[in-house]
């Protein structure tokens, strides 16, 4: 069984709460993958990680690179498990079709388009059976309130 954790964006963008979960995920001891849409939203995650924060970055790399192996954070547009990550986080309207091989997977989705929405209900109904899930929803401040 692995634990499911949908994130519902409102307040703050996934820029903003992306590196906070992925530095969350290396304090835990465990490897992530970070699935994306599209290779030009992988490229631009690729640079954001390195600058998002001006004393620090995230240690990671982009498929296709090389040595995706040895990556604590990879970041792909493909369903391969490279690096050995223990959790997957889904992002930009990719979406898990298993959750098989992973302790945790991580579901981001924003509030603010409805077809996004819609979709997160639907992964929901789809991994609800043996799966522990989760919601949680931002506030107007930033916090996570856990509605399910």
């Amino acid at each position: 069984m692995s634990e499911v954790l949908f994130y519902h964006l409102e307040a703050r963008p996934l820029e903003a709460v992306l590196p906070q979960l992925l530095e969350k995920t290396l304090e835990r001891g465990w490897r992530a993958i970070v699935e994306v849409g599209s290779t030009e939203r992988a490229e631009a995650l690729d640079a954001h990680l390195w600058t998002y924060r001006d004393d620090s970055f995230l240690a990671h790399g982009l498929e296709g690179e090389g040595g995706e192996e040895h990556q604590p954070i990879l970041i792909t547009t493909g369903t391969e498990n490279r690096n050995g990550a223990a959790c997957r986080f889904f992002i930009d309207r990719a979406v898990p079709q298993t959750t098989d091989g992973y302790q945790r997977i991580v579901y981001m989705f924003s509030g603010h388009d409805p077809e996004a929405v819609a979709e997160a209900r639907v992964v929901w109904k789809a991994l609800r059976e043996g799966n522990a899930l989760t919601y949680w929803q931002q506030e107007a401040d930033g916090r996570w309130v856990k509605k399910a």
